[in-house]
């Protein structure tokens, strides 16, 4: 199978809006909702400086907060995949996959911090490949090791084309904040759907089975 045929990025981003365009009241309060938590704990942050203790708290209370909002941000458009309405709980509601996405992302985070220092070119490489960890991690229960290996079977021969998805995002991403900011309301979401859509299609396609799923 050639690498146009694992995926069409035109398709991803048909998807992205179409699936916007008939939810685009929840996308918006969603992303509302992530600026507002975002705003509120730094302005607590802000006010609670003075407290080392307090500072900590508030800090901790926040990268919990992230990392499970990174993980809502995966799971709901899996569930738009999957022909289900997502949830406004569902933005913190991965609490199951906590440990197991912490622990992929800082291993993806090293090896990609890694290859960046080796010329930049292998960083961008492996920031490619094991992109699609957090999806297998929410989507198919897989640990943190196995997701990477995964997400490295799945994306082979396809790392051109994700590179210039990526591209494509990233310009959709600075058209909408050159429109005032308000335009990430509509490209986030399309970006998030769209990359969810090329996830499931390269899962499909994979000629390597899926590993066993850990409990």
């Amino acid at each position: 199978m050639t690498n146009s045929e694992k995926f069409s990025t035109k398709e991803a981003l048909r998807f992205g809006w179409n699936t916007f365009k008939a939810h685009s009241g929840f996308f918006i309060s969603v992303l509302a909702a992530v600026l507002l938590i975002n705003l509120g704990l730094n302005a607590i942050g802000a006010l609670v400086s003075d407290s080392a203790a307090l500072s900590l708290l508030v800090g901790v209370v926040s990268w919990i907060l992230q990392v499970l909002i990174s993980i809502g941000l995966l799971r709901i458009p899996l569930k738009f995949l999957d022909g289900q309405k997502g949830e406004f709980g569902d933005l913190v509601s991965g609490g199951r996959w906590f440990v197991n996405y912490l622990i992929a992302s800082v291993l993806y985070a090293l090896m990609v911090l890694g290859g960046l220092v080796l010329l930049i070119v292998p960083g961008i490489i492996l920031g490619i490949r094991f992109q699609f960890f957090g999806y297998l991690i929410v989507d198919k229960n897989l640990g943190a090791t196995e997701a990477l290996k995964k997400s490295w079977a799945m994306t082979k021969g396809s790392v051109w084309d994700l590179f210039l998805l990526g591209v494509v995002l990233a310009l959709l991403n600075l058209a909408g904040a050159l429109v005032l900011m308000v335009g990430l309301f509509v490209s986030v979401p399309v970006t998030i759907l769209a990359m969810a859509f090329v996830y499931r299609k390269l899962l499909h396609v994979s000629p390597a089975a899926a590993p066993a799923a850990v409990a």
